[in-house]
């Protein structure tokens, strides 16, 4: 079996035990790699009901048959468990030479389950594993945490790790690697915390299995060629994410004051030209072909690698439109190791909270210094105050009350980025139908909607483009595992990934087959949810109800007046339910599930709730 090692490492850290099994080629082919492989073994292992903090639960590292070949942008892996934040499945994926160095140790997955008796971290070498003592670094950041383990074995390792916040198991806790990375924004770096599980270090020298190496090289590193003059040339690279910066603020869509604003006079002050002419470096993934991860100095002094993401929640979401201040409360994020969009959504709803007497506080929209102070309690666990913040927007809302949930910016627990959509149908159609909870890497159809259809519409097309994008963004590249930055911001034909896909495993697959494996793994998702919820409704794909609030309608600019509608919402969202194949709950048929080979895990869901 070519472009697979065939291979999954089961390390147990109750018992300090190891052992590698197999897999064949039906399996490689069903799932493919990353989150199909994840989303498969979480299923298959995990007893439903399990606490996702209690050693039951499963860290996976999971990589597709292109992670860490000589290709555009494969320095990807995905980490996934049961999630802490929604209790469903979760998952994110993350640059990282980890994408390269577990897949040249032999193996294509790395599940990891118990909990240690102390803090641990893993030396994974080739067949070697090793249980070490993490006690010095327990407590530190993740930075300091990286420059540690680089200190002993080398920068070309690859290292997942987690900081206080993941120790701390607050419940947006990320994973971080190489110099800015951070991928499973649904709680991944709190599963670590809970099994005590500081970092994992990898080490492979063996060969990744390729069809046809000499030709995938060759198509491989050319490609890379192309990209990079594809990027220099639209100088996309400039800016990176935070080009979107001015045109959301532009379009109405910019996140402002807890999303209660769509656009501010102060926006410039942070947007991608100020954050250009500040940079002092800028970062990329292994084997990227246009660099997004763009540094400047924060207040203090610090080197902060800054986002869109980073920028819209901790920026222009809580008012504050200094840029080295939204650097700082980045930097801490970063190294407390958790989840920047959260983190700024848990921060903005807290001040909304206080502002509508729902709670009482000291916090206000703007006030940098407190932001930060709030940042360091959530991270830690200090206090009340601190427990709240940690537990995410939705456990706050219901914890306070008075009718807050209805502005919590969620979806099914997890916070939604920086795209303000309380007038932009489809995109919030899919923020709601985010298989994960809001997430925006799933389907950017912002663009398609706002340039190329009408915005007040709710028509079947749109329903189909977030099909349509799901199938390649949280498809296609989620199980190849890929970075999607070629393809969205610089054109990169999807067609060249079947190419590199069957130059690697020897297959000769079409689009079309990789359209099928995504409608699975989406179908699966859902399965994974109704089995933790068997009295699910469609309710749970709704965005959140403020967005349908008259009361909440911008009262000047381009939106000023307009809100979603929510009888015309559900219309969009039937069709998304009829393009699936799902029923009016939002649950896949037995006749979908059984044409996409889910005929033993309907029937296991069957057990919960009624399918029709």
């Amino acid at each position: 079996m070519k472009g697979w090692t065939g291979n999954i490492l089961r390390i147990d850290l109750t018992t300090k035990t190891y052992r590698k099994e197999t897999f064949g080629a039906d399996f490689a082919k069903k799932w493919i790699g990353g989150r199909g492989f994840a989303l498969k073994i979480l299923w298959d292992e995990l007893r439903p009901g399990i606490d996702p903090l209690g050693p039951e639960n499963k860290f996976i590292v999971a990589l597709g048959p292109i992670a860490g070949i000589p290709a555009p942008n494969t320095g990807k892996a995905v980490v996934a468990a049961k999630s802490p934040l929604t209790g469903g499945y979760g998952d994110g994926n993350l640059g990282t030479r980890v994408s390269e160095h577990l897949r040249k140790a032999g193996y294509d997955v790395l599940i990891v389950e118990g909990r240690a008796a102390s803090p641990t971290y893993l030396y994974i070498e080739d067949d070697d594993v090793q249980f070490l003592p993490a006690d010095e670094l327990w407590g530190k950041g993740t930075g300091e945490t990286n420059d540690r383990i680089y200190a002993k074995y080398g920068k070309d390792v690859g290292v997942l790790n987690i900081g206080p916040g993941g120790e701390n198991m607050v419940l947006y806790a990320v994973v971080r690697s190489l110099e800015g990375r951070a991928g499973g924004r649904p709680g991944m770096g709190a599963v670590m915390g809970s099994k005590r599980l500081k970092a994992i270090v990898v080490k492979g020298t063996k060969t990744i299995p390729v069809a046809d190496p000499e030709r995938m090289k060759a198509i491989g590193t050319g490609d890379l060629k192309k990209v990079r003059a594809m990027d220099k040339e639209s100088g996309w690279s400039v800016q990176g994410t935070t080009g979107v910066l001015a045109w959301c603020n532009e379009v109405a869509a910019l996140p402002v004051r807890n999303f209660r604003k769509t656009r501010h006079l102060d926006a410039w002050k942070i947007d991608g030209e100020r954050l250009n002419n500040a940079r002092i470096a800028t970062y990329g993934c292994p084997n990227c072909a246009m660099h997004c991860g763009i540094t400047i100095r924060d207040h203090e002094g610090r080197e902060s690698e800054l986002d869109y993401e980073n920028i819209g929640l901790l920026g222009a979401n809580l008012e504050i439109f200094d840029l080295d201040q939204v650097a700082s409360l980045n930097y801490l994020c970063d190294d407390y190791g958790i989840d920047t969009i959260s983190a700024g959504s848990s921060l903005s709803f807290y001040a909304d909270a206080i502002e509508h007497g729902a709670t009482q506080g000291d916090f206000h929209f703007g006030d940098a210094e407190r932001a930060k102070q709030l940042l360091g309690l959530a991270a830690l666990r200090e206090g009340d105050l601190g427990n709240l913040l940690a537990d995410g927007t939705l456990r706050m809302a219901r914890s306070f009350g008075h009718g807050s949930e209805a502005y919590a910016m969620q979806v099914k627990g997890l916070d939604i980025p920086a795209y303000n959509c309380k007038f932009i149908p489809g995109m919030a159609l899919a923020l709601g139908t985010s298989p994960i909870g809001a997430h925006h890497k799933e389907a950017w159809v912002i663009t398609f909607e706002l340039k190329q259809t009408a915005r007040d519409s709710y028509g079947r097309e749109k329903a189909e483009k977030v099909v349509e994008l799901q199938r390649i963004r949280g498809g296609l590249f989620e199980f190849l595992v890929a970075c999607r930055f070629p393809w969205v911001e610089l054109g990169w034909d999807v067609k060249n990934y079947p190419i590199y896909f069957n130059k690697a495993t020897g297959l000769d697959w079409a689009l079309d087959d990789f359209w099928r494996v995504g409608d699975r793994i989406y179908a699966l998702m859902k399965f994974f949810w109704i089995r933790e919820i068997p009295d699910w409704d469609r309710t749970r794909d709704y965005p959140p109800m403020a967005w349908f609030d008259p009361a909440n309608a911008d009262r000047e600019g381009p939106i000023a007046g307009k809100i979603l509608e929510l009888d015309k919402y559900n219309e969009l969202l039937d069709h998304f339910y009829d393009i699936r194949g799902w029923d009016k709950r939002g649950i896949p048929t037995r006749k979908t599930a059984e044409s996409l080979g889910l005929t033993d895990e309907a029937r296991e869901v069957e057990k919960y709730t009624r399918l029709e």
